[in-house]
């Protein structure tokens, strides 16, 4: 049964993540996010305790 062996299709898996791993991830890795959370303000506003209508 040509299923049992293993060669031809480890072969096809093997450079199929070769291809992935050299064109794919260094393009994800270049990916320039517009949102840089660097540049938010670190300061939290200030919060009073609340007041119930009932008390």
């Amino acid at each position: 049964m040509p299923q049992l062996n293993t060669t031809p299709w480890f072969m096809i898996l093997a450079f199929c993540w070769l291809v992935l791993l050299t064109l794919f991830v260094p393009k994800t890795l270049s990916h320039i996010f517009t949102n840089d959370p660097a540049s938010q303000t670190t300061l939290h506003p200030k919060t009073g305790p609340w007041l119930w209508l009932w008390s």
